[in-house]
């Protein structure tokens, strides 16, 4: 007589989560040697396997981000950030992909989210520096970038968006004194913003 042995209700789940972490270790392991489709193959297979998985969803995100195809990028991002909301990165994810679509205000609220999560995170600081330059708010984009600068002050990014608005307020004087603290250490950009802005650092105002 044979005996069919009934498998308990936890024991498909135990199986999938086994496989699951079997199946990350592959997918970083073929992205260590560069075959980003291979894992992105593999990452839907986790996917399948579980649909709530952070990782998979985060990863999968990036592989369409990075061959911009921002609206499936979004979709991997916003399925992540609902399972995390209290990550400020997961906020970050969508705000980044909603300002290169050009949805500022979801843009804007998403970095405010990851601000409030994290004060500190500069990136979330100057990503809502260029989406209030994007609405026009230069007053409050410089204070965001100004925030930027306070946690990242050797990056020139933020250094040289504020010059860039402060020539949109229509105020050269103050842009030219940010093109020269750049110059002293990123003379390369302090030159392209000579050439963009007609500003010439050797002159005084």
């Amino acid at each position: 007589m044979s005996v069919k042995t009934q498998l308990s209700p936890a024991n498909p789940g135990t199986s999938n989560r086994g496989r699951c972490f079997w199946l990350r270790l592959q997918a970083k392991a073929l992205l260590v040697v560069g075959m980003r489709s291979r894992a992105h193959e593999v990452f839907q297979d986790i996917l399948d396997l579980n649909p709530h998985d952070v990782l998979a969803l985060n990863s999968l995100g990036f592989n369409e981000l990075n061959d911009r195809r921002l609206v499936q990028a979004l979709g991997f991002f916003e399925r992540a950030l609902a399972l995390t909301p209290t990550n400020a990165n997961a906020h970050f994810n969508v705000g980044f992909v909603c300002e290169e679509l050009g949805r500022s205000q979801e843009a804007e609220q998403a970095f405010r989210a990851a601000l409030q999560i994290d004060e500190k995170m500069d990136r979330a600081w100057y990503g809502l520096g260029l989406v209030l330059v994007r609405q026009q708010r230069f007053a409050e984009s410089l204070v965001a970038f100004e925030r930027n600068t306070k946690l990242q002050s050797m990056s020139p990014y933020a250094w040289y968006q504020m010059a860039r608005v402060h020539m949109e307020m229509h105020e050269p004087e103050k842009a030219l004194e940010v093109m020269r603290h750049l110059n002293s250490f990123e003379p390369k950009v302090a030159a392209q913003l000579e050439r963009e802005t007609g500003l010439k650092l050797n002159t005084l105002m």
